[in-house]
């Protein structure tokens, strides 16, 4: 036990690469859901004739019973 005490403090403080990855990932998946959910809403004022953009999948919503 004393060995793995040791160890903990001996260690060097470093840089935590891997929380900042797993940030930056989460971000960037936030931002490409939030997208796509964007697009399949309904278009805010001034977007109603804009086309979809065509990486966007259609989202058929005549299947969810919660969607009305």
């Amino acid at each position: 036990m004393n060995l793995l005490l040791e160890v903990g403090v001996d260690a060097a403080p470093h840089f935590p690469v891997s929380a900042v990855a797993v940030g930056a990932v989460g971000f960037i998946a936030a931002v490409s859901i939030g997208s796509i959910a964007w697009y399949n809403s309904k278009r805010p004022a001034g977007w109603e004739d804009k086309e979809r953009p065509d990486f966007v999948p259609n989202v058929d919503k005549s299947n969810d019973p919660g969607l009305g």
